[in-house]
């Protein structure tokens, strides 16, 4: 699964790099320990331009009677998300890219304890994660939005870590992803293929990443494992 990662970049680099439009933006700070539940930052297109907002991580599907079966929709396989009543119109009309600049995983040692590792890429630059977004209404008409990251088979970087990783799309796949004109789920596939090791690399960092309270920029300092 992916349940942390950082996005430290500036506001103007992200828009930049992701060919924001110059509408309002949400107001963003270096974060080094984004957690499940909170309110994270994430692009969709709107027929024109990109567009940057917030939504909350964990997915609730519209149907839902309870918002709080998003805690268990943090993650959505890409294999079979086309076929799941949660994600299956999502996959058609509502995708979105979660920027980041490095996730967590946690690697499992000889002795059984865990290691956190940070993924990044290696020349240290921004990329998109693949999401999918929903707006749930409550009986008072309020609304909460809300996404998941798509994951899929690890590359061999991620292998020995863990057995599963966020799907990373190539930057000229993202326009792909969130061209809203395109609702065939068989026109996607090609792009859950796990991302390419070469261009990655893994260092283990401190056990305080594991406290959601924790988020300063020490945590992505690598440390001797």
């Amino acid at each position: 699964m992916c349940g942390r990662y950082t996005l430290t970049v500036s506001l103007e680099e992200m828009m930049l790099r992701f060919m924001i439009g110059h509408t309002s933006v949400p107001y963003h700070r270096p974060q080094y320990n984004v957690a499940p539940g909170q309110l994270v930052l994430a692009i969709v297109n709107d027929g024109e331009q990109n567009r940057l907002g917030e939504l909350k991580w964990g997915l609730v599907p519209p149907w839902a009677d309870d918002p709080k079966i998003g805690s268990k929709m943090l993650n959505a396989r890409a294999e079979s998300a086309a076929d799941k009543p949660a994600f299956r119109e999502a996959v058609r009309r509502k995708r979105c890219l979660v920027p980041a600049d490095s996730f967590y995983e946690w690697k499992t040692r000889q002795d059984g304890t865990k290691q956190p590792m940070r993924i990044v890429m290696r020349d240290r630059q921004p990329f998109a994660m693949a999401g999918l977004y929903e707006t749930w209404v409550a009986a008072d008409g309020s609304k909460l939005s809300t996404c998941t990251v798509l994951t899929t088979s690890p590359n061999e970087l991620m292998e020995p870590i863990h057995n599963r990783m966020p799907v990373l799309l190539r930057p000229e796949d993202e326009s792909l992803w969130l061209d809203r004109k395109v609702n065939d789920p068989a026109r996607l596939q090609h792009l859950f293929t796990p991302f390419d090791e070469s261009l990655m690399e893994a260092y283990p960092v401190s056990a305080a990443v594991g406290s959601v309270r924790n988020d300063f920029a020490e945590l992505i300092e690598p440390i001797e494992a």
